[in-house]
């Protein structure tokens, strides 16, 4: 077996399976109507017919909410563990979870001070008539919050934090993989799971259609499973009067693994990755990544970040708040991951109904990021196809001059075109122009429109472009993409670091003789 030498080789021909799968899930579990002082004030008053919405009658509640947590565990013999600060919860968990031999249940209670968001009274004073009055407010405290570690039957293990304090708000935190694992067992389908990943199975196309169909639906209707079993702050009678928990996307991470048929090849694609893409997280990159427009006033740190566990690189690329990153799973896979912090860094909504719209997008963003990869790393054409680049051609009776390797304008064009690749809207002959003056230190208007008509009708006689149809706008072809980087590569790679060694290597020599010639004796003597 030949080792890879390039990444394109690596995932080209050492990759034994893949599969696209929603990785960990932080989910928020919040009544909407309860996060406004109004909602508060309507639920207490009108709802439950008090006189006004006081810290007194929600410790009242929350006493009741504690205890029949209290009660719960007693009954069912599940254990109340304190989780203090430095504690890893999910270690104290699975310390548990391998003594638990039931299908599912609740495997232990963890309990934790953590600070939230909470409601308080305080008192005002009328100007008018000098009396007080109770005035709600929102606040953070540090209060007790309660972990319900559980295992379903279908989704594996999961867990459930309740704030022991109105309004309750709490948080479920699932995942995909473990999710796929057990679908998987229940189907009687052959796997080798290890960690947070699946690197063997009997069937790939049932493990694609599994992960394919962990959907929104199936995440609502595991809350509301367990809500039924849990204890729960709220009565009966107020969610019969329509006081329900909603889900919302706090926290997604969306995972492409690609197995490879040997440790070597994933330690060949993290040198040449890191290597040569540590520019990635530039502006105009991560734009092209995530495909978002990325502007002046855009909030973020633009950045690719190495890091190192042990001695296993990673890769990170951020944009906003939100992360993609590339690392080497269990020395087995590479794992390609967008980590979602806001959903509305991508302009949707953080309902839980916006999943599908939010795995289309991290999925796309996973495989730019790969596709980048392998052509930035084996952009190389034929013979055939580079002498029709640099040579004059006629296509349907149009003439289009050839595109002279190494010319600066041309490099200029082609740098520019790398900046639009991924666009949906494509560029204009004006964005193109302006990033094209930009690259050649020249004003604008140096650079006219006429002039910019005639590179963009060569570059479509070419086929690098293509022509948006009923627009005067255009994209990027693959053949488009390739030839940039070939030309820029090329030159950046080669040619310039050639010449500055030729001319280091002169200079050199040119010194050196400057120095022997007052101690070669001359003809005359």
């Amino acid at each position: 077996m030949s080792i890879p030498t390039t990444v394109a080789e690596v995932i080209g021909k050492h990759v034994s399976f893949e599969v696209e799968s929603i990785d960990r899930m932080y989910l928020n579990v919040y009544q909407p109507m309860l996060q406004r002082g109004g909602g508060v004030s309507v639920f207490f008053r009108q709802h439950r017919g008090e006189a006004c919405a006081t810290a007194l009658v929600m410790s009242r509640m929350t006493r009741r909410f504690v205890q029949a947590i209290e009660k719960f565990s007693e009954r069912h013999d599940v254990p109340i563990i304190p989780l203090g600060k430095g504690v890893r919860k999910e270690d104290v968990f699975h310390e548990h979870l391998q003594q638990f031999e039931d299908e599912q249940g609740v495997v232990m209670i963890g309990k934790a001070q953590e600070k939230a968001t909470v409601y308080r009274t305080i008192k005002r004073r009328c100007a008018k008539t000098g009396k007080t009055y109770p005035w709600l407010m929102k606040s953070t405290a540090m209060v007790n919050h309660y972990y319900f570690y559980c295992v379903d039957k279908q989704f594996g293990p999961f867990f459930i934090k309740f704030c022991s304090y109105f309004p309750y708000n709490a948080k479920l935190c699932i995942n995909g993989h473990e999710y796929a694992k057990r679908q998987l067992t229940n189907r009687g389908i052959g796997l080798e799971a290890s960690d947070n990943a699946i690197l063997y199975c009997d069937d790939v196309k049932a493990l694609q259609r599994i992960a394919d169909g962990l959907s929104a639906a199936k995440i609502d209707a595991l809350l509301r499973r367990w809500l039924a079993r849990l204890p729960h702050p709220f009565t009966p009678r107020d969610r019969r009067a329509g006081f329900l928990y909603q889900l919302s996307i706090l926290q997604a991470e969306f995972a492409l693994t690609q197995v490879l048929d040997r440790p070597l090849c994933g330690r060949i694609f993290f040198e040449r990755v890191i290597r040569d893409n540590i520019d990635l997280g530039r502006p105009k990159n991560v734009q092209l990544i995530f495909d978002r427009r990325i502007q002046k006033n855009t909030p973020s740190r633009f950045r690719t970040r190495v890091m190192t566990q042990g001695v296993v690189p990673s890769l990170w690329v951020d944009y906003k708040s939100s992360t993609i990153k590339q690392y080497f799973k269990q020395q087995r896979a590479i794992r390609t991951e967008t980590t979602v912090n806001n959903t509305r860094d991508f302009g949707m909504g953080r309902k839980i109904k916006n999943l599908t719209a939010l795995r289309k997008m991290a999925f796309a963003a996973n495989r730019r990021l790969l596709h980048v990869q392998q052509l930035d790393h084996d952009p190389t054409l034929g013979q055939d196809e580079f002498d029709e680049l640099t040579q004059p051609t006629t296509v349907n009776g149009q003439r289009a001059s050839g595109l002279k390797f190494g010319d600066p304008v041309v490099l200029a064009v082609l740098s520019a075109l790398l900046i639009f690749r991924l666009l949906p809207r494509g560029f204009s002959n004006r964005d193109l122009r302006d990033h094209v003056a930009q690259l050649l230190v020249c004003p604008s208007d140096e650079f006219t429109l006429g002039r910019m008509s005639y590179h963009l009708r060569r570059l479509r006689l070419k086929g690098l472009i293509t022509r948006i149809s009923r627009t005067h706008r255009y994209e990027v072809t693959e053949d488009g993409l390739r030839a940039a980087l070939l030309y820029t590569g090329s030159h950046s790679r080669v040619i310039r670091p050639l010449a500055d060694a030729l001319r280091h290597e002169h200079g050199l020599q040119q010194r050196l003789l400057q120095r022997i010639q007052p101690l070669v004796p001359t003809a005359a003597a």
